[in-house]
């Protein structure tokens, strides 16, 4: 049996390049987990390479569940978003933003093919040669490449401008959040970019918005009647990193709901707002945590 002590260490590594390809916390925990089951199989000493050897099993795990996640999301229901990461706090010392897992930049992604998404994923995130990643979508080397190259392309021209600074991020965010439980309307307007998008993912499971609302005025009055429904006794709006970027967790703790909400920033606007509402995405949040 492999060494458990060698899995563990790339274990982070292993879930990262999961979640990125496959957009979900669910299925890069089972893709980690069947990693974990495939390596202690493994006769000790087999892998000469164990980072390489396990980035190539979990790469071919998520490859393979990437056509049937696409046929789920053709008849999801309203837009979709990836599972988003929340946690309380982001190191204090990092003062930029990790693009590479943003839910403005996953959602882009599934625009790619699943051959696509692997190689940009792969590649330009994780820095894998392109002969490795040929043994993970079976093409050759020359095809990943041009794949990534033209995953790259489509990246570039779906995915919105954004700050990469942690700290003008913030600003905003902060901004908005006063502005919507001040009743403040005009300042609303002054953080939201004149073309801002907001987003809700609710997949027909919950009430939410099935198209995007666009434009500061009806964003900023969608984000008012939100506001107009907050009972402070029951119903917390919490500052949280979200997907490695300072966002909000709603939670109402007596209807045991809630609601992540991501943000894009550029030029010190917001000029998206992502909100995950679909409790299927939630359920790995601690809402007694939150």
């Amino acid at each position: 049996m492999a060494d458990s002590a060698v899995f563990e260490q790339h274990r982070t590594r292993l879930w990262g390049v999961a979640y990125r390809i496959t957009g979900s916390v669910a299925d890069a925990d089972d893709a980690v987990q069947d990693a974990w089951l495939r390596w202690q199989r493994l006769p000790d000493g087999t892998a000469e390479e164990p980072r390489a050897y396990l980035t190539t099993v979990i790469s071919r795990l998520c490859y393979d569940q990437l056509g049937s996640a696409r046929a789920r999301r053709e008849s999801y229901i309203g837009p979709w978003l990836p599972e988003p990461l929340v946690t309380e706090g982001g190191p204090e010392d990092r003062v930029t933003l990790d693009e590479s897992v943003g839910i403005a930049l996953l959602a882009v992604l599934e625009l790619l093919t699943p051959a696509e998404r692997t190689a940009f994923v792969l590649h330009d995130v994780f820095a894998v040669p392109f002969p490795e990643i040929a043994g993970v979508v079976g093409r050759t080397p020359e095809a990943v490449r041009q794949l990534a190259s033209r995953a790259r392309r489509r990246v570039r021209a779906g995915a919105p401008r954004r700050t990469v600074d942690r700290a003008e991020h913030r600003r905003a965010v902060d901004a908005f959040l006063a502005a919507v439980m001040g009743g403040d309307f005009d300042g609303l307007l002054g953080v939201l970019d004149p073309g801002v998008v907001w987003r809700s993912d609710g997949g027909g499971k919950v009430t939410a918005a099935r198209v995007p609302i666009v434009g500061a005025e009806r964003v900023a009055r969608f984000a008012q009647g939100i506001a107009r429904r907050f009972d402070p006794e029951t119903m917390r709006m919490l500052p949280r990193e979200v997907n490695d970027a300072p966002g909000l967790v709603f939670a109402d703790l007596a209807g045991h709901q809630v609601g992540v909400y991501g943000f894009t920033v550029y030029g010190g606007r917001i000029t998206e707002v992502d909100a995950v509402l679909n409790p299927d995405k939630l359920r790995h949040l601690d809402l007694g945590n939150l």
